[in-house]
């Protein structure tokens, strides 16, 4: 696996789209020097580790993202 990927490459991989991507930088949810770098031409390379580790804080121990409904007990 490699250790750094473009935005192209992760949004192939983690099925966010790049504008998704560029929007998490935006907000700041992505740090510059922590989840990527820029290239001396500008262009922004992620650490894979460090996104993944992103991706499991977002992530509670019921396995479901934060901010999603869980799931009604059955009436059986």
């Amino acid at each position: 696996m490699l250790e750094l990927v473009t935005i192209q490459k992760l949004a192939a991989e983690s099925g966010y789209t790049e504008d998704a991507i560029r929007s998490k930088i935006a907000r700041g949810e992505f740090a510059e020097g922590l989840h990527y770098i820029k290239s001396p031409d500008g262009r922004i390379h992620f650490y894979v580790e460090e996104y993944l580790k992103w991706l499991k804080s977002n992530t509670d121990s019921s396995g479901l993202g934060r901010g999603k409904a869980k799931p009604k007990p059955s009436s059986a």
